[in-house]
């Protein structure tokens, strides 16, 4: 899989990330791509990378204490735009690696970088308390 990265927890990548109130209403498709991190990636029976996202987004979210907010640091380091972002914990889509909803970015790659650790733990631990992911790993 050429051009594909590894896609380690803490990976931030581009992905048409579909919301479950879109899902809802019927949709099967996420609306357009956004920054998404890696949360968890595993291995089925067959071999087949199985990845669970969280969606990255500039909507800030109702529940702060669901969410974590970027720091303009780490925007700039991951190429993100200088509005404020924040990571959604409170659900997450599962796919086969890599998938058709996967998209480049603007410097032609489908990853933006990893997250710094503490971020990643954060998130993981928001994670595993909204009861999303049983299990949440990163490695270093």
């Amino acid at each position: 899989m050429a051009g594909y990265p590894n896609p380690i927890p803490g990976l931030v990548i581009r992905y048409s990330y579909l919301w479950k109130r879109e899902a809802d209403q019927g949709q099967v498709e996420g609306q357009k791509h956004r920054p998404c991190v890696v949360v968890l990636c595993v291995e089925d029976i067959d071999g087949e990378k199985v990845v669970t996202v969280a969606p990255i987004t500039h909507s800030k979210p109702n529940d702060l204490s669901q969410a974590i907010e970027l720091t303009s640091a780490t925007r700039r380091r991951l190429g993100l735009d200088a509005e404020k972002n924040w990571i959604m914990a409170t659900e997450v889509n599962t796919f086969f690696w890599p998938g058709p909803d996967l998209a480049p970015n603007a410097a032609g790659s489908y990853e933006y970088g990893e997250l710094p650790a503490v971020v990643f733990n954060a998130l993981k631990d928001k994670i595993l308390s909204a009861g999303n992911v049983s299990s949440v790993e990163r490695s270093d």
